[in-house]
């Protein structure tokens, strides 16, 4: 569905290097914010203390993490900086899709940044074919079907909508959006509700596009307070 797999999200990610390396080892780790002092008392499955090379390789992971943590940190004293004082047209945007029930601040930011702020879309279809989430119709002679959606388009955009059709179900249960997938999708097998939020995903790309074009509200969907 275009979403990243677990596998390359983790083998770039260096709190899973950790983790992995000390699994490697049969050393257990609950949390990652434990490892320095974690460390110093940990054993491997033979009894014997962490190698001081393995050691330092983690050490050097740690900095990083810590790198990232503090940059991340910074990004969102920034970003919560120009939500309270700024005028401008993409930020009036977020603070507009957020107020929506199930569309947290990182997630309308996400939306507005890298969708909404920067095109000027025409119709609905525009709209999920950048986020590669429409239909690939095939035909040949007499044979037709369909193949699924096109995955063409902003794949970070793609994989929001998709998490964010699933919580949508959650915080926004008495929408009609969410009462037309439980209707159609809700009593169906796992591989039919997979199609059915994909679907959903879609739908609710174009509700927000409308929600912020025209302010008109997505059909029985909460505001926050």
């Amino acid at each position: 569905m275009g979403i990243e797999t677990r596998s390359s999200r983790h083998a770039s990610n260096p709190a899973f290097i950790q983790e992995g390396l000390l699994a490697s080892q049969g050393v257990p780790l609950a949390r990652i914010q434990e490892l320095p002092g974690h460390l110093e008392t940990a054993r491997l499955w033979d009894g014997g203390p962490v190698p001081p090379l393995l050691c330092a390789r983690l050490a050097r992971e740690w900095e990083t993490v810590l790198g990232y943590t503090t940059r991340i940190r910074a990004l969102k004293h920034e970003r919560r900086a120009l939500l309270r004082a700024t005028d401008d047209p993409a930020i009036a945007q977020v603070r507009q899709l957020n107020q929506l029930m199930g569309i947290g601040i990182d997630s309308a930011w996400l939306y507005v940044m890298e969708f909404f702020a920067w095109r000027q879309f025409r119709n609905r279809r525009q709209v999920g074919g950048l986020a590669g989430l429409t239909d690939t119709h095939y035909q040949s002679g007499d044979l037709q079907h369909e193949q699924g959606i096109s995955k063409a388009g902003n794949r970070w955009v793609r994989a929001l909508a998709i998490n964010t059709a699933w919580a949508w179900l959650r915080f926004q249960p008495q929408s009609a959006l969410a009462r037309w997938y439980q209707q159609r999708f809700g009593a169906g097998n796992s591989r039919m509700r997979k199609i059915g939020i994909v679907a959903l995903a879609r739908k609710l790309l174009i509700a927000f596009w409308r929600y912020l074009e025209t302010g008109i509200i997505p059909e029985g969907a909460m505001l926050r307070a």
